[in-house]
């Protein structure tokens, strides 16, 4: 766990950091700390706006991917190479920074390219991954419910199952409301059209999903599953017309009174923490990831598995011990874990740092994938701090995913977000042999 928030903080970090870059505020009062004595330029030009940020997330892009080839193949602890994700921290900082440093000295040109085709392309991925993973999660949320109420005859369960499934969609009517109030005014067509749209869909999937042919074929739908889709696709809708420009008057909260600055700090730096947490959710998600379980134990040698008795003399009562757990293991008397916590008592089954070692057995997640996933979130950063965004009037701090492209990913992501649902639902009804009906 520990490992895992150190990459997200270097995430966050790197995405605040490319956030400032946008305007010459940061690298002003970076002068001012040097009393003016350093004048900051890149081939003669200013560092910062759209170029600084692919150069900053670049870099960190980079490091993620040459760690992803180097844990190739990674599937345990005991292999050494399994040190390079979850220790030397500080020669891995020092690696990063010097790959922001030397992003510099990139010409522009590479990363005009970079951007355009490459990052796009890479935030893209991202995105369908993450609507991938929520699809998958509202499975998982309700078969675990269902699974403890199955086990336990719990009420409690069926409290939370019920409840959370009538808040979810309630929330959801809500938000529905608040944006056919606040953002749906004559002549903003665009809002009314994703707000329609979103509301209508909404319904359908959900009576899809209590359709007794798809009940039929897929018992595992429901309710539950429709109302976590539901709000999370009218989530993103509320989002794309509360964060797109107000050049239509169509957006109130641009217009409301307050302090401008203090709204772009904390919208950005709450953008950039839901970033960081999703994408280290993503990338340690095992089965989207295609990692396997997170203990995997070898079965005996037949010849070993032929009778009960122990053949050969232990040298030392460790031996003793490790032969009459492997006896009881075949015997049924213990579970294969049994080994694993023989094992955890060897000296070498620390981390090194004086904890005790869990992924001895198998790694709880694929690390190659898992920095995969931090190089397509740089991606994400990127495109979405510099996609359409006028760096003449930024100010000092410039506002994050306030532009229509931006507004227009969130809505076309709910719309997928909903297709990728209701294929999910209907799949075993077109295609019943790949679901052994």
């Amino acid at each position: 766990m520990a490992t895992r928030i150190a990459y997200a903080f270097i995430l966050l970090l790197n995405s605040i950091i490319s956030w400032l870059m946008l305007t010459p505020w940061a690298l002003k009062k970076l002068e001012g700390f040097t009393l003016d004595y350093m004048s900051i330029t890149c081939q003669g030009k200013q560092c910062y706006g759209y170029v600084a940020v692919q150069r900053v997330n670049f870099a960190l892009g980079l490091f993620h991917f040459i760690l992803a080839m180097l844990l190739l193949g990674v599937k345990s602890s005991k292999d050494g190479r399994a040190s390079l994700q979850n220790g030397f921290w500080g020669p891995k900082l020092i690696l990063w920074l010097a790959f922001v440093v030397m992003t510099f000295f990139i010409p522009e040109s590479f990363f005009q390219v970079w951007g355009q085709y490459f990052a796009l392309t890479g935030a893209m991925l991202f995105v369908l991954l993450g609507l991938i993973l929520l699809v998958d999660l509202a499975y998982t949320w309700a078969e675990y419910c269902l699974d403890k109420i199955e086990s336990y005859d719990s009420k409690g369960w069926r409290v939370v199952l019920i409840g959370s499934t009538l808040g979810m969609y309630t929330a959801s009517f809500a938000m529905t409301i608040l944006m056919y109030i606040f953002f749906a005014h004559s002549g903003c067509s665009m809002n009314q059209a994703a707000i329609t749209v979103n509301l209508i869909v909404l319904l359908i999937i959900s009576a899809i999903s209590v359709h007794p042919t798809v009940q039929e074929f897929n018992p595992q739908a429901g309710l539950a599953q429709s109302a976590m889709v539901a709000i999370y696709c009218t989530y993103l809708t509320m989002s794309a017309v509360s964060m797109e420009p107000d050049d239509r008057h169509c957006n109130p909260l641009i217009r409301a009174k307050g302090t401008r600055t203090a709204s772009i700090v904390i919208g950005a730096i709450v953008t950039m923490l839901t970033i960081a947490y999703t994408t280290t959710r993503a990338a340690t998600q095992g089965i989207a990831l295609g990692s396997q379980t997170s203990h995997s134990y070898s079965k005996l040698a037949d010849e070993e598995a032929e009778h009960d008795l122990v053949d050969q003399q232990p040298s030392s009562r460790r031996e003793m011990r490790a032969e009459a757990l492997r006896a009881a293991v075949e015997a049924g008397s213990l579970p294969a874990n049994a080994l694993d916590d023989e094992n955890d008592d060897d000296d070498d089954s620390n981390d090194g740092r004086g904890g005790k070692d869990d992924e001895r057995g198998g790694t709880q997640y694929n690390y190659s994938l898992f920095h995969i996933i931090f190089l397509l979130a740089t991606m994400w950063v990127a495109t979405l701090l510099t996609q359409n965004i006028d760096f003449e009037t930024t100010g000092d701090f410039a506002p994050v995913g306030r532009t229509y492209w931006a507004s227009w990913v969130k809505i076309v992501s709910a719309w997928v977000c909903y297709g990728i649902y209701s294929w999910s639902l209907i799949a075993p009804v077109v295609v019943p042999d790949r679901f052994g009906h």
